[in-house]
């Protein structure tokens, strides 16, 4: 079985298409059940377009039920969701997260303080700065992302590649402290096709990071984190091959909050 766990909309921001042309692309291309985790909203700092607002969560919400009465017969369409980690309003997002029933929460990071590390427009800040100390300050963050008791599932866990710039030491020990808390708290961790789309040309996460998730144990999903309806399941047979390789027989699914492992 082959899932798509990682699918924008519009409402974001930064995503183009219906949402059903989102579905119509991933039944066209044989899946059999994919999931809706757009960005939840953002309320610790003001950026426009990087997620919804919370004026449209009963929108999404409503499209997505919509589509599932609509294409039942065709595929499974689950309701997820990615929300961005940010430990100053950790208590407020929990509280907030309360309100909905999803099938899957991804947690993610995408800024160290109000630096936007991924985002094109603010890419000339990583010139400025010390790579292996951003590294250092992301792993620390999504440590205390993991530990935090919100998620389900790591998003694109070594996001903070994105623009090619890497450390001049090895990172061994840095993804063997964050798979150990994914593994003591239980979580899954995604793999994510998006990298091969960015200069990176790589897949979150690398293939030895991967290879430390197999070895402590730790299950994956998948996704695609298309914002357009073409990059539903995009490289996915770059995906598979890599988790065949590494060992990856199963996958993980995911209703309401619960995981249950499928094979590939």
């Amino acid at each position: 079985m082959i899932i798509d766990y990682h699918i924008h909309t519009k409402l974001c921001g930064h995503a183009e298409g219906e949402m059903e042309e989102y579905v119509q692309s991933a039944i066209a291309k044989g899946l059999k059940e994919i999931g809706f985790s757009d960005h939840f909203p953002l309320f610790h700092i003001e950026l426009r377009d990087l997620s919804m607002k919370m004026e449209d969560m009963p929108l999404y919400i409503n499209k997505v039920r919509e589509l599932q009465e609509k294409f039942k017969k065709d595929i499974s369409i689950k309701l997820g969701i990615e929300v961005e980690y940010t430990p100053e309003i950790e208590k407020r997002t929990k509280e907030l997260l309360k309100n909905y029933s999803f099938d899957y929460i991804h947690g993610s990071t995408h800024f160290l303080g109000n630096w936007v590390f991924d985002h094109p427009a603010y890419k000339d800040e990583w010139e400025k700065r010390d790579v292996y100390k951003v590294y250092k300050e992301y792993f620390s963050r999504l440590g205390r992302m993991v530990g935090c008791g919100l998620f389900d599932v790591v998003a694109h866990i070594d996001l903070v590649k994105k623009f090619g710039y890497k450390p001049d030491r090895g990172l061994t020990e840095m993804y063997k402290e964050i798979t150990g808390l994914i593994k003591q708290h239980n979580l899954c961790v995604e793999v994510n096709t998006s990298g091969l789309r960015r200069p990176v040309k790589e897949i979150y996460p690398s293939e030895e990071l991967l290879k430390i998730c197999f070895n402590s144990g730790i299950p994956v999903t998948m996704g695609s984190d298309a914002h357009i309806p073409e990059d539903v399941a995009r490289d996915f047979n770059i995906a598979l091959a890599l988790l065949k390789r590494i060992g990856y027989k199963k996958i993980a699914t995911f209703s309401n909050r619960k995981r249950t492992l499928v094979n590939l």
